[in-house]
């Protein structure tokens, strides 16, 4: 047991770090391109910081373990809106763009009401992955489209585009090293969270949606605080929405190819039903005054807390 517990922090370590010089690697990248840092938060960083959600959700599906895929999304997703949302609103007032309540936020919607009709069946198929990557390469292709549209939405200046230039490289290898940690971080982490979980009779639905979920979204509550101490709200609040669709029409678009994966009907109880809540709420919660508060704040942590409670309650 004690071997299995140190695999999993270390597993949570390397995913960590991982995602660190993924993100940091790619969103560099991106800047050296010219993109602008809303469409890098609602893109690049949100796909860098997804990507321990898609290693830990393959690896799970390989080891014939769907709840700990599953959950973890889902989880991931929570997570993102009512904890790490939550905490950066408590830290520092978050601006919230009209154009990104009018687009982004409302398809962050639309891909997790899919997703509830999808699982309706108990079962996410391969024809179920289809059309989640057919409404991400739809989402990809409208990010691009206004990537270089007027307003906040300027093109960068010239003179940041060719500073970035000259740390192409070391970008390159950032993005390689973090995809190497993500890769053993992951496999180390679900092989221990299984044997734990079966260890300590615990449902693995349970520790995919709680402890492997805030283990993966770890990158994005980095990448949120980061960029809001820096006064990048635009990239805090685009990095959380922009993960939560990645991790829907992405990682359980992707990972159900590998092998279709079963829902658990308490999912369709419980877990899901509070992800749809807080991704509704979130909606007239950013529309008021168009900034999410402390206050606000306060209540997406306290809504993430109660959660945790009532599923330890459930389960």
């Amino acid at each position: 047991m004690l071997v299995a517990i140190i695999m999993f922090c270390v597993g949570l370590l390397l995913l960590y770090f991982g995602a660190e010089y993924l993100v940091n690697g790619s969103s560099s990248l991106a800047l050296s391109f010219g993109i602008r840092p809303l469409i890098i938060g609602m893109t690049v960083v949100a796909f860098a910081t997804s990507m321990p959600e898609l290693m830990v959700s393959l690896l799970a599906v390989g080891k014939d373990s769907s709840d700990i895929a599953v959950g973890n999304i889902i989880g991931s997703n929570i997570v993102n809106i009512g904890l790490i949302l939550g905490i950066s609103a408590l830290l520092v007032p978050l601006r919230v763009q009209r154009s990104f309540l009018k687009r982004e936020l409302p398809f962050m919607l639309l891909a997790t009401a899919v997703l509830w009709v999808l699982c309706q069946d108990q079962v996410i198929s391969r024809i179920d992955a289809s059309v989640l990557l057919t409404l991400l390469v739809f989402f990809i292709y409208y990010c691009l489209k206004t990537a270089r549209l007027g307003g906040s939405n300027q093109p960068l200046p010239q003179q940041t585009v060719e500073r970035q230039k000259s740390s192409r490289r070391r970008d390159w290898l950032y993005i390689i090293v973090g995809i190497v940690g993500l890769g053993f971080g992951a496999d180390w982490m679900v092989g221990s969270a299984v044997f734990m979980a079966r260890n300590f009779g615990l449902s693995e639905l349970f520790i995919g949606t709680t402890i492997v979920a805030l283990g993966t979204s770890l990158p994005e509550l980095a990448a949120s605080i980061t960029s809001v101490a820096k006064g990048e709200t635009d990239i805090g609040i685009g990095n959380v929405v922009g993960s939560n669709i990645f991790n829907i029409l992405f990682v359980l678009g992707v990972t159900p190819l590998l092998n279709p994966i079963a829902v658990e009907p308490s999912l369709l109880r419980f877990e899901l039903p509070v992800l749809m809540f807080f991704s509704v709420v979130l909606l007239p919660l950013s529309w008021h005054r168009y900034e999410l508060g402390r206050v606000k704040g306060g209540f997406l942590l306290g809504g993430y807390v109660l959660f945790i409670l009532a599923l330890l309650y459930w389960k």
